[in-house]
This record gives structure tokens, C-alpha cells and sequence, in this order.
């Protein structure tokens, strides 16, 4: 075991060194150098290790570790990309954890018994979503939820597509993947675990997400020679927005149910000091653990919308939009994974997730395990953001375990339906 630690945590420092930041933290935006850099580190780290590796017309990456001919495939990961300026955790830890347990269940299952499925280690495409709107995009396209021309057709600020970002790191192709089940552990991003004093979080159920681009349309004008009563102020109007929104959170939480919203990302046109804009790009998103909740923060929001287009005299145009349900992972995945941490005397617990991961869109076609593991203070997306080495290991091991078991059929049955990539029960 002591083995299998250190070669992880070599393998982590190593892979922490690709896009790496000044401040301790990593930029590997999705398709960039940097990403692409990393996804060929990864490649060569598992076809060392007797993987074979693939690509899809999304640039999702899966590699395979085939421990009987024949069998289906159980997928194990998360992503590789990052925010700028993000965090050498998020989402990394998971792929290369995924890469690390497939390793040790083909150890012993070589030693001991014979694997009813075989393991597909995936790193899905832009799950964060900073270059390329939305976010989760190629778990997105393996579920049927987007289509792959459109995503290929999706243009970053520079208006560089999908399709020629991926083609500029070389990891795009055709490949083609049938899987059965579904496991992912990432950090929590949260501190609720940290506060409980949690080795392991079982996630039991999405919070449900709605994310929305707006778009203010003011007039361009001077802002020293035009007075207040002709402007249309897209800045304001925007500005006016941001703080609706907190406010509709602060209004419809309760003791039960919070409610979060925020903006992550605010463009104005044309950005000048001496120009009132005339343009504003923005999004928004709310989340809530109910439905009805946030259908009523959303229904509150969207009210002070045509409010605020009075009060700045702007018109306001509701773009593009992202939005899943608050939905319940496979309760007998959450049992499988409470036994396992039982069995290797983890300190485990049921949480929630705030977050959308790539597991929020395969929960909905396969049955899927989800795993947390403590992010000290709750921080993320941030280049402070820190999981220790000890819960670090703690999580491998429990995955190692819960992938065994699924291995063995204990999660899904041996001849259970096959999920194609295009989210179809075949």
C-alpha cells in the first residue's frame, strides 16, 4: 500500500507541473497548450502502464484497461481542464485517481479472481466551461444532452471553435464507447465535510442548477457631456441585475432549502472611462436542493428584470442557458460506497452537491457512484485551493475498493444493458 501511495503522489506532483501558476495553482483551460500538454502527460503515464488510449469527436479522452476480452466497460474519472488561475485538485485528482484504481483492481484481480467488466478511465472535455460555453460539455455530448456538431461549432472569445482548438493539440477523433456504470471522486469544493470531520463524502443528490447569459443593451454615449435623464446605461443595468439576484437568494433561503446565486462573468462594451456602455454581457446562475424553491427564485428574478430595464432605461435579452434538475444519485451505489469506507474505517457521510460535475449528466443515463473528499476551508476554483495528502490517499483507497466491488458485478449486473455514446439503451 505504502507502494501504491507514493506512486501516486509522484505521479500528482508531476502532473501539477503542467500549466502551472506562479501562485501554486494551474491553468489548463480547456484545448489550450497547457491542457493539451497535460492530456498527452496522462497518455503516456497510462500506456506505460498498458492502457490504450482514444479520443472522440469531442476531444473526450478514454483510456482502456481491458481485464476480460469481451466484457463491458465500468468508467471511472472526471476532467483535466481548470479555471485560470484555478487549483491543482479540482478535477485532476479524479482522473488521475481513476487511472491509479483501475491499476490496483487489475492487481488483484490478476492474483485472485476473474473481472466481469473492464474499466474506462475517461477525461471529459471542458467540464469547466470558461473557454467554451456550457460547462460539462463532452459528458454533455456522451449523454445525448448536446449535439456534437453544435459543440464542435462553439466559439471561445477569440472566436477560435471547438473543432480547431482540439485539433490544434491533436486530441480529437471517432472512437466509440459503450459503458454500464459510472464512478467519479472529486473534492468537495465545499467545507461541509471538513466541518463534520468527514474522511469521505457520499454524494447523494445534485442541487438543481439554472445558469443564464443576459445581454443589456444601453446607448453609447459621453459620460461627462450626457446627463443622467438621457442615458441608457447597460453598466447599470447589468450592475442592477447582480444585485437582484443576491437579493432574490437572500429572500428565498430557508433553514430547509438555501438558495445560491451568482455572477461569474461580466463583459462591457465598449470599456472605456470616459464612455457610458452600451453593452453588457453577463451570466447568472441560481441553484437550490429544491424545485420548487428555485422555480420560485427564478420566477422572482426574472420579474425584476423588466424592473430594472425601466429603472436604466435598457432592454435586457435573456441568451443562451444551461440548466439541470436536483436529482438523486443510485441509492444502491450510495450503499455499495458506505460499505466500502465501513469496511476500510473511513469516516464517511451523505452530502450534496452545490457544484455540477461530469457525474451530473451520467447519473441521468447509467447508474453512477459519486465521491468527495475534503477541500480545506470550502476553497476552490482558487490557487489556495488545497486537499491534504492523507485524504488525498484516503479517497483512492475507498475508490479502489468501490471500483473492485463494481468490477465483481456487485453495483450493476454483468449483462446489463449497454449505454451507447449517444445515451441510448441498446
Amino acid at each position: 500500500m505504502k507502494i501504491h501511495h507514493e506512486s501516486f503522489l509522484a505521479d500528482f506532483a508531476s502532473m501539477s507541473r503542467n500549466g502551472a501558476t506562479p501562485g501554486g495553482g494551474v491553468d489548463r483551460q480547456a484545448a489550450t497548450t497547457a491542457d493539451g500538454q497535460n492530456r498527452n502527460w496522462f497518455r503516456g503515464l497510462v500506456e506505460g502502464h498498458g492502457f490504450s488510449v482514444h479520443y472522440d469527436n469531442v476531444g473526450n479522452q478514454f483510456s482502456l484497461l481491458e481485464l476480460s476480452p469481451g466484457a463491458p466497460w465500468i468508467a471511472v474519472g472526471s476532467h483535466l481542464d481548470s479555471q485560470p488561475l484555478a487549483g491543482r485538485f479540482d478535477g485532476a485528482y479524479g482522473v488521475l485517481a481513476g487511472a491509479h484504481a483501475a491499476l490496483r483492481v487489475r492487481e488483484t484481480i490478476q492474483d485472485n479472481e476473474s473481472a466481469k467488466f473492464n474499466i474506462v478511465v475517461v477525461n471529459w472535455f471542458n467540464e469547466e466551461g470558461c473557454r467554451f460555453k456550457p460547462s460539462m460539455m463532452g459528458s454533455a455530448v456522451f449523454t445525448g444532452k448536446l449535439p456534437a456538431p453544435q459543440v464542435l461549432a462553439t466559439t471561445d472569445p477569440h472566436g477560435v471553435s471547438v473543432r480547431e482548438a482540439l485539433e490544434s493539440i491533436g486530441t480529437i477523433g471517432d472512437f466509440e464507447i459503450e459503458v454500464v456504470a459510472y464512478v467519479e471522486i472529486h473534492i468537495e469544493q465545499g467545507r461541509s465535510m471538513e466541518d463534520q470531520g468527514l474522511d469521505i463524502g457520499l454524494v447523494e443528490s445534485t442541487w438543481g442548477a439554472n445558469k443564464y447569459e443576459f445581454i443589456v443593451h444601453g446607448e453609447q454615449a459621453h459620460t461627462g457631456a450626457t446627463i443622467i435623464a438621457d442615458r441608457q446605461d447597460a453598466l447599470l443595468g447589468a450592475s442592477a441585475l447582480v444585485v437582484a439576484a443576491r437579493e432574490v437568494a437572500l429572500e428565498h433561503s430557508t433553514d430547509e432549502h438555501m438558495v445560491i446565486t451568482s455572477c461569474g462573468e461580466f463583459s462591457v462594451y465598449p470599456n472605456s472611462p470616459v464612455v457610458v456602455a452600451s453593452r453588457v454581457n453577463l451570466l447568472v446562475d441560481l441553484r437550490s436542493t429544491d424545485a420548487d424553491v428555485l422555480a420560485a427564485a427564478d420566477a422572482d428574478l426574472r420579474s425584476r428584470v423588466k424592473r430594472i430595464e425601466k429603472l436604466a432605461n435598457v432592454s435586457i435579452e435573456r441568451g443562451a442557458e444551461h440548466v439541470w434538475a436536483a436529482k438523486a444519485y443510485d441509492q444502491a451505489g450510495l450503499k455499495l460506497a458506505a460499505d466500502a469506507a465501513q469496511s476500510l474505517g473511513l469516516r464517511h457521510g451523505v452530502v450534496r452537491t452545490l457544484a455540477g460535475h461530469d457525474s451530473t449528466n451520467m447519473k441521468d443515463i447509467v447508474p453512477t457512484i459519486m465521491l468527495f473528499v475534503p477541500s480545506v476551508e470550502g476553497i476552490s476554483h482558487n490557487e489556495r485551493e488545497l486537499t491534504h495528502d492523507k485524504d488525498m490517499l484516503a479517497g483512492l483507497d475507498l475508490l479502489a475498493e468501490v471500483l473492485h466491488r463494481v468490477v465483481q458485478g456487485q453495483f450493476v449486473p454483468a449483462d446489463a444493458l449497454l449505454v451507447s455514446a449517444t445515451g441510448q439503451s441498446q
